[in-house]
C-alpha cells in the first residue's frame, strides 16, 4: 500500500482511491456526426504507456471528489496529483516542450 495526496483533503491510504485511466481525453465535439469506428476509438482506446501517465482519479471513500495524478505505471511512485482543470504538472527533467502520455 501507499499514501496518495487528495488535492482537496490530504494524504490518505490508496485504499481510499480508485483509479479511471487516462486523464485529459476530450469528448469529440458533434459526436453524432462521428462514425462508429470513430466513436469505438474514442470509447475504447486509451494509451497504457510504461513509464509516466496522467490519470484520473476518485476518492471514493472520501470526499468523493475527482483529480489528477501523474504516476509511473512501472513503479506506482505518485509524483503529482492535482485538482481536474490544472495545468499538468512538468518535471524537472522533462523539457518545456515534452510532457509524458
Amino acid at each position: 500500500m501507499f499514501i496518495i495526496n487528495c488535492p482537496y483533503c490530504g494524504a490518505r491510504d490508496q485504499t481510499e482511491f480508485s483509479c479511471h485511466g487516462e486523464a485529459h481525453i476530450a469528448r469529440p465535439e458533434e459526436t453524432e456526426k462521428l462514425t462508429d469506428e470513430q466513436w469505438g476509438d474514442y470509447i475504447f482506446f486509451r494509451q497504457n504507456p510504461k513509464g509516466l501517465h496522467y490519470e484520473r482519479w476518485v476518492h471514493s471513500h472520501g470526499c468523493r471528489r475527482w483529480f489528477n495524478a501523474l504516476r509511473n505505471t512501472v513503479t506506482d511512485e505518485i509524483f503529482a496529483t492535482y485538482k481536474v482543470g490544472e495545468a499538468r504538472p512538468v518535471l524537472p527533467e522533462q523539457n518545456a516542450g515534452e510532457a509524458p502520455s
